[in-house]
């Protein structure tokens, strides 16, 4: 069974910095697709950043946001910079596990990041 909690939300200065942790378990880091994703109020989920080797991140956080695996057993970190009022939303942690041809996503119940002055 997979379970995933995040931590290290909220409220956060215009410019400053923040790292979010996701603990996990049935998840395979090195094997499995992890990440994060984020929902702010009235839109879509989007990404943030996912890597299974490789990494993608979104677009409105290249070059400030870096995920991080390996830092410690079962986890993984997104270390944030230079934060906008416009990241604020609620970050998800993400797990996609492969088993033969089946995938199935797996999601945190979400912590809030709040940026403002």
């Amino acid at each position: 069974q997979v379970r995933l909690v995040e931590s290290g939300g909220g409220l956060f200065q215009p410019g400053g910095s923040l790292t979010l942790s996701c603990a996990a378990s049935g998840i395979r880091i090195g094997r499995d697709a992890v990440g994060w994703y984020r929902q702010a109020p009235g839109k879509q989920r989007e990404l943030v950043a996912v890597t299974d080797g490789g990494t993608v991140y979104g677009d409105s956080v290249k070059g400030r946001f870096v995920i991080a695996t390996g830092t410690s057993e079962n986890t993984w970190s997104l270390q944030t910079h230079s934060l906008k009022p416009e990241d604020t939303a609620v970050y998800y942690c993400y797990g996609k596990r492969c088993i033969i041809e089946r995938c199935y996503e797996h999601w945190g119940q979400g912590t809030q990041v709040t940026v403002s002055s």
